[in-house]
């Protein structure tokens, strides 16, 4: 187009300027955050919650309403978001892109990986593609996608701000390979998608550090996709359990000098469940469980990594310290079934 000037000698003159296209205005990082999230933007919902009115603890703490996010699984209705999203739940409902609405279901739910997968009635849903989370490298592009505060649908990217750390849910159990990003979550963003530049699912968004800012974590794909896996198939994730109360020993603990333990790694048993494994192996209030079928453990999140499904009624070996006599006892761990905040003893926090 043609437009006027000012000329150094202040006279008008006339000149050719090309003005670009708008689409010329979008440099790479823009081209790829635009295009994976249209790839990836249907399978996205927003996860409405109403509480049930015997959960005063919860309307307290979210009200009687509680929002998050969730991504299509599989294309006939099951849904993948975090487990706090919806704990509690008398009834669920799911808003879709185009703005259809549907009741869901819960049909699994594991507070240990804080994951859960809900059901509605569909068989025309568009799954999110998966990507390999352990391929993640720092530094690399990564979108959010999810309904912060309700506002649905809402894209904000960032990095891997760092991969391999680890997290601790609300069961008390610590979650390995978490992801960190600086892409902006808010409450509401739990349960969505963590999305490559190639609009692939490597992680499910699920904490933020507060109120630091830029410090966010998800729960990687890898072991997400496991997890749904096994919720779908058999509605929870079987763990062992061994039935004692204990704390990491450190060399601060005051565990060493007053029981003369020869050892400053390991578990220190503080209580043992009447009846259950480890009162049957013959552990007592005292002990220091220091390995397990010849492996260290060094603290509770070992001894938690070790009681996989695989170690349920099957005998182990727990090297423990007994004041300064070292001693191997047998056990067998059984199915871990209590409910999340639970003074059972066989959450062997």
């Amino acid at each position: 187009m043609e437009t006027l000037i000012q000329a150094s000698s202040d006279k008008a003159v006339t000149q050719n300027i090309i003005i670009p296209p708008d689409e010329g205005l979008l440099d790479a990082y823009s081209k790829a955050v635009i295009s994976a999230s249209e790839e990836v933007k249907a399978s996205v919902v927003n996860v409405e919650v109403q509480h049930g009115p015997g959960h005063a603890r919860v309307h307290q703490l979210y009200g009687a309403k509680g929002c998050g996010s969730g991504f299509i699984f599989t294309s006939d209705g099951f849904i993948i978001t975090n487990s706090h999203v919806i704990k509690n739940a008398a009834s669920i409902e799911v808003t879709f892109t185009d703005g259809k609405k549907l009741p869901a279901r819960v049909v699994g739910d594991d507070p240990y990986m804080d994951l859960a997968v809900i059901k509605v009635e569909s068989l025309d849903l568009v799954p999110a593609a998966f990507g390999d989370s352990s391929t993640l490298k720092v530094g690399q592009l990564v979108i959010a996608i999810g309904s912060p505060y309700g506002f649905q649908h809402t894209i904000t990217s960032g990095v891997v701000s760092a991969i391999g750390r680890n997290l601790r849910t609300d069961s008390g159990r610590l979650v390995d390979g978490i992801i960190q990003t600086d892409a902006a979550l808010n409450p509401g963003n739990s349960g969505g998608p963590l999305i490559t530049s190639r609009g692939e699912v490597i992680g499910i968004n699920t904490a933020i550090i507060y109120p630091a800012q830029g410090i966010c974590f998800a729960i990687p794909s890898n072991a997400a996709k496991e997890v749904a896996e096994k919720l779908i198939k058999n509605g929870k994730v079987r763990r062992g359990y061994i039935g004692i109360a204990g704390h990491d020993i450190t060399p601060e603990s005051h565990v060493v000098k007053s029981y003369g333990l020869p050892t400053d790694k390991g578990v220190f048993v503080m209580a043992v469940e009447k009846g259950g494994p480890a009162d049957k192996a013959g552990l007592a209030k005292g002990d220091a469980i220091v390995g397990c079928d010849g492996k260290d453990i060094k603290g509770v999140d070992d001894l938690h990594k070790y009681l996989t499904e695989d170690k349920i009624d099957a005998s182990v070996s727990l090297e423990i310290f007994r004041l300064s006599e070292k001693l191997t006892l047998e056990a067998v761990p059984e199915e871990l079934k209590i409910e999340i905040g639970s003074d059972h003893l066989a959450i062997e926090r």
